[in-house]
């Protein structure tokens, strides 16, 4: 059985390890359960750079946020949310503009729980339970079109999400559609887990037993989720080479994340 919303009665599935979880796990959180941690702890073992990468990604997050707001957009919508990890998106976008509104989409039901919590009495925000795999629906969400107005540029942020889509779901079909509902003026912003750098079966093999599966990408696999877009310089790259604002991290060059940001011309 499950809700009008096509999830699970319940809501938390704690019997399995879920991403969200597993991430936050790893930044240090504490909105995860033990099969997340022991998921974790597997993972950590598999591939030793894992808590490196995850803040790399993070903080890849935080300098395009700051150039797409910079660059004048003011909407974003955030496609797999994740748990919230402080600065959370819409903070990092009001240090440079206080009028940013962000819609927060996620699928998993603990995630808009605690999301929804913070950002109680935050008018300009949303926060949404939605799934990626179904991209219509999320565009047509009310309480997207609440918070987001796609007459006017919009950037649209999937952050270390697109690599739990297996090719079966169509990875490249789901971006081409929500990009094709946004106007000229938008951006993307997208990272992607990948196995070009080390061998990741092993870490893998974690996420076989979670709620998503891994799917790692080659870097040309990762680059067609930009086609018809123009790639912000320096392209896709590894995501501490991505406009570093400081030293970059030792051992960065085996981080297996690749992130780019683009825009969509007229």
């Amino acid at each position: 059985m499950t809700t009008q919303d096509g999830f699970p009665n319940g809501g938390i599935d704690t019997s399995r390890p879920h991403p969200a979880r597993i991430y936050d796990y790893l930044l240090g959180g504490k909105d995860n359960y033990q099969v997340d941690q022991e998921a974790g702890d597997a993972l950590a073992a598999a591939a030793p750079e894992v808590r490196i990468g995850l803040r790399a990604n993070r903080a890849f997050m935080r300098r395009a946020v700051r150039h797409v707001v910079g660059s004048g957009v003011r909407q974003i919508l955030d496609i797999g949310t994740g748990l919230p990890t402080s600065p959370n998106v819409h903070e990092v976008a009001h240090e440079v503009a206080p009028d940013v509104r962000v819609a927060y989409v996620d699928n998993d039901p603990i995630v808009s729980a605690h999301a929804s919590a913070l950002l109680r009495g935050t008018g300009s925000n949303s926060v949404v339970l939605a799934d990626l795999r179904d991209p219509a629906s999320v565009v047509d969400h009310p309480d997207v079109r609440k918070v987001i107005d796609f007459d006017r540029p919009v950037a649209l942020l999937l952050v270390a999400v697109v690599h739990f889509l297996t090719d079966e779901d169509g990875p490249e079909r789901i971006v081409t559609t929500l990009v094709d509902a946004l106007p000229p003026g938008s951006f993307l912003v997208l990272s992607h887990a990948t196995a070009d750098f080390a061998d990741r079966t092993e870490a893998q093999a974690v996420y076989s037993k979670a709620t998503a599966t891994l799917n790692l990408r080659t870097r040309p696999q990762v680059e067609r989720l930009f086609t018809g877009l123009d790639l912000v310089e320096p392209g896709l790259a590894q995501v501490p080479f991505w406009h570093p604002d400081g030293p970059v991290p030792q051992g960065s060059e085996e981080i297996g994340f690749y992130g780019g940001v683009a825009r969509k011309s007229g």
